[in-house]
């Protein structure tokens, strides 16, 4: 019988840990990929784009049929309208590598109640928050595609009355959302055509919020810039 030296045993079972803790370490690595961390809402450079109190940088948008606007008790109520309505901040906003943040409820509906319009680039896009009969969490548009049709197509239970904290981080080559720090989406826009629906919600660029047959609320509103990642 062909007797293998020790230390032969032991160069192979060095071996073998070292690729197991290889193999878990690119585990760790591929699974900090698919769930990034949310946004830190205490890190520096964060910019309120709403003050509570006044409508100051914003205004309604005009879609046809739109409810009213207004501040109340530190929040920005959007009526119902006979289809879309909403508000547009009015100052310059980045088009890339940025965070936005916000806090949004239903008032009273069957669907979105946020409609998030945002800059990518020199392009737009809208993320929804309970489209197509109040459930569909998505991006408008992926590839010319809707949120209820496209690959970031998710569902989630919205209550009225109910608060949500909406976060969006724009990169360079990724786009990602979290619904009270429950990651909803994470797109990668290479080779990816991201723009807006056809339509009046192309009203709200380059940064508004809509609402479709449903009057909700809006308050917390702040932006901050990031680094781009190398």
């Amino acid at each position: 019988m062909l007797k293998l030296p020790i230390h032969g045993l032991a160069s192979g079972a060095f071996t073998r840990a070292c690729l197991a803790l290889m193999a878990a370490w690119l585990i760790q690595m591929s699974l900090a990929q698919e769930k990034p961390v949310p946004p830190d809402r205490k890190a520096a450079g964060w910019k309120s784009l709403f003050d509570g109190k006044t409508m100051e940088g914003w205004k309604v948008t005009d879609f046809a049929g739109h409810g009213d606007a207004r501040v109340r008790e530190g929040a920005l109520e959007i009526d119902m309208g006979l289809a879309l309505s909403g508000v547009q901040y009015t100052n310059s906003v980045p088009k890339v590598n940025y965070e936005i943040a916000l806090q949004a409820m239903k008032r009273k509906g069957s669907d979105f109640f946020c409609g998030l319009t945002i800059p990518y680039k020199e392009d737009h896009c809208t993320f929804i928050c309970g489209g197509w009969g109040g459930g569909v969490v998505g991006l408008s548009s992926v590839n010319g595609m809707d949120a209820a049709e496209n690959e970031t197509t998710d569902y989630k239970k919205f209550e009225d009355q109910v608060w949500y904290r909406i976060v969006l981080r724009v990169m360079e080559d990724r786009i990602q959302a979290w619904i009270d720090d429950k990651l909803f989406l994470n797109l990668s826009t290479v080779d990816v055509k991201i723009g807006m629906r056809i339509g009046e919600i192309e009203q709200s660029i380059p940064l508004g919020v809509a609402t479709w047959m449903t009057s909700s609320a809006i308050k917390d509103v702040q932006l901050r810039t990031i680094t781009p990642t190398p």
